[in-house]
């Protein structure tokens, strides 16, 4: 396994972070003006897609992506530390076209999607034109188990009718949000792991209502994490994505590489968070010393390092499996960087907040927002005792299939 990144990617990185230093954070503050004056999306966040798209830093998480469609292909792997970068910055994904819920969404209807689905949903995306939600998680049912999804899409004639509730829906309230990918049940009584398929559904559908958005944290998020409800709602048969009984399937292939932004999202805002904690602990004095002459201090700065450099290597060896066996090979290891990349994220974000004081929790800085959403990525691609879980769950197998090597180390000592 070699991680090391090659010369192309030494250059988009640059690439990224210049324009991101140029164009993004001297932008930071006039953003959080507008969406705070009700401004959304904010005045120039067009200008800034179109000059990154200008500049060949446009759709860089597909893997799959075409030679005549708009963007750089690039593996995971490649993609990975990119995605770093975007993660200082909570709102600078969606200037290249590489945000969530769209990323995925993309890729579903990329690997999917039909002939006449992909011109009407896949190619406004790929140029960034519309946004798109994924409509999954419910509250009425432990949605960290996908065969418990209640929410019914039941065949009628040439059409499918829909009726649920959904709930934390990332993307729903963008006034420029036309699609939902929305996971329900076709058939109760099949498999367990074929009840479950995916529909496409305009979100002007009747019957199809954003009930509120939620706040996380009592934070409020613009793009939305919406509660909606589906009343009869009726699409055609042809809206079905991939085949009937797919979806779990489905959303397993969704689920991979979305994990790897995710979580070098994080690495890149738990950087950020180190560089801000490590810069203040050299300006503020306590008891006569600077911050980081005290033990406590230099060893919460020690340990973000020691994590985050661990963090990262575990997420790229993910990214290099998916790259070369599938997310099926990487399954433990995309559980692994699910339970322990949010943690990090956390964890690293409330140091930098303690070394602030006050100023860590104010809108001042930008820990606060980035500590909110990693608390909810604890949730957001399953719960970390689910992925838990998985982990034990094949480490057991693993163990089983090793009983015989493992018996000599426990065979009792008999001294001549």
């Amino acid at each position: 396994m070699d991680f090391a990144y090659s010369a192309k990617i030494e250059g988009l990185r640059t690439q990224v972070q210049d324009f991101a230093d140029a164009h993004i954070v001297p932008r930071i503050g006039q953003w959080k003006k507008e969406v705070e004056s009700g401004i959304f999306p904010v005045s120039f966040i067009e200008d800034l897609k179109a000059l990154a798209r200008q500049q060949g830093l446009w759709n860089l998480f597909l893997p799959g992506l075409k030679t005549d469609e708009p963007g750089t292909q690039l593996t995971n792997l490649e993609y990975a530390p990119l995605a770093e970068i975007m993660g200082r910055i909570s709102w600078s994904s969606e200037v290249f076209n590489c945000s969530a819920p769209d990323t995925g969404n993309m890729e579903l209807l990329h690997l999917f999607a039909t002939p006449d689905q992909a011109e009407q949903w896949l190619t406004p995306l790929l140029n960034g034109e519309i946004r798109s939600a994924f409509a999954m998680t419910e509250p009425d049912t432990a949605s960290s188990d996908a065969s418990n999804i209640q929410t019914s899409i039941t065949p009628d004639g040439n059409d499918y009718v829909i009726n649920g509730r959904k709930w934390w829906i990332t993307n729903a309230a963008h006034p420029n949000c036309q699609l939902l990918i929305v996971m329900g049940k076709t058939n109760p009584e099949a498999d367990t792991y074929r009840q479950q398929s995916m529909v496409l559904v305009p979100l002007d559908t009747p019957g199809v209502t954003v009930v509120r958005n939620l706040t996380v944290m009592n934070h409020h998020h613009p793009e939305g994490h919406c509660e909606i409800t589906f009343e009869n709602v009726r699409v055609p048969a042809s809206n079905l994505l991939g085949e009937e009984g797919s979806g779990f399937a489905l959303a397993q292939a969704r689920l991979g590489p979305g994990r790897i932004h995710h979580c070098m999202r994080s690495i890149g805002a738990a950087e950020l968070a180190l560089e801000l904690m490590t810069r203040r602990a050299q300006e503020r004095k306590t008891f006569g010393r600077y911050l980081h002459e005290h033990g406590s201090v230099a060893e919460w700065i020690s340990r973000s390092r020691i994590e985050i450099e661990q963090a990262r290597l575990l997420v790229l060896k993910t990214a290099w499996l998916i790259d070369e066996h599938g997310a099926k090979a990487a399954r433990k290891e995309i559980s692994m960087i699910k339970a322990l990349v949010p943690m990090l994220h956390t964890t690293v974000l409330d140091r930098a907040m303690q070394a602030f004081g006050a100023m860590g929790v104010s809108p001042d800085t930008p820990l606060a927002d980035h500590w909110t959403w990693g608390r909810a990525l604890r949730y957001a691609d399953g719960p970390d005792e689910v992925h838990h879980r998985a982990i034990a769950r094949i480490e057991i197998k693993e163990s089983a299939e090793n009983l015989s090597i493992l018996d000599a180390y426990l065979t009792p000592f008999e001294p001549d």
